[in-house]
């Protein structure tokens, strides 16, 4: 028989395998997969994005797909909430591809080691190279953290810019 962690492993890359399918023939990025408590009172939480946001157009086509092919394929074996949403102003950082993509953004992060005494710490996203992700911290200095330690990691929002303009630009000047 499998274990817990084992059974819920299976389930959520199940569900991830549906919504990534699911996402991608709706034109959507599928940014991850969360499942919270066990049988009835069950919550599987899946978060899509694409440029220019998620509309809610976009959730109720999502989860109207997947939950009736979870329902016909039998991966959710007790009663649960399906709850499709754009990953929010926080949105986690998860890929690789997510430090490129929001170069020029101020990220938070808890590594797994402490790197220099500390496990959090907030700056601003440079890239990814060699397999190690770029950040300008807020002394000015340039830090790599090896993409494999990185713990968890959150852009920070940030208030009083217009939506999708990346910190560095002046649309005053712009060509």
């Amino acid at each position: 028989m499998l274990s817990g962690r084992t059974e819920l492993e299976r389930i959520l890359e199940q569900v991830r395998q549906i919504a990534e399918r699911v996402a991608t023939s709706e034109g959507l990025e599928l940014v991850d997969v969360e499942l919270h408590g066990r049988g009835p009172g069950a919550v599987l939480r899946i978060f899509l994005d694409k440029p220019g946001g998620v509309l809610l157009e976009d959730c109720q086509t999502v989860s109207r797909q997947v939950g009736t092919i979870l329902d016909v394929e039998g991966c959710m074996t007790a009663r649960y909430t399906l709850e499709v949403s754009s990953p929010g102003l926080d949105r986690k950082l998860i890929k690789p591809a997510d430090f490129e993509r929001f170069v020029g953004r101020k990220a938070k992060f808890l590594l797994r080691n402490s790197e220099a005494g500390r496990r959090r710490f907030q700056g601003l996203l440079l890239g990814l190279e060699e397999g190690q992700v770029k950040v300008q911290m807020e002394s000015g200095e340039a830090q790599r953290i090896a993409f494999d330690q990185i713990e968890r990691a959150n852009l920070v929002p940030e208030f009083g810019k217009k939506f999708g303009q990346r910190p560095d630009s002046n649309p005053e000047h712009s060509r």
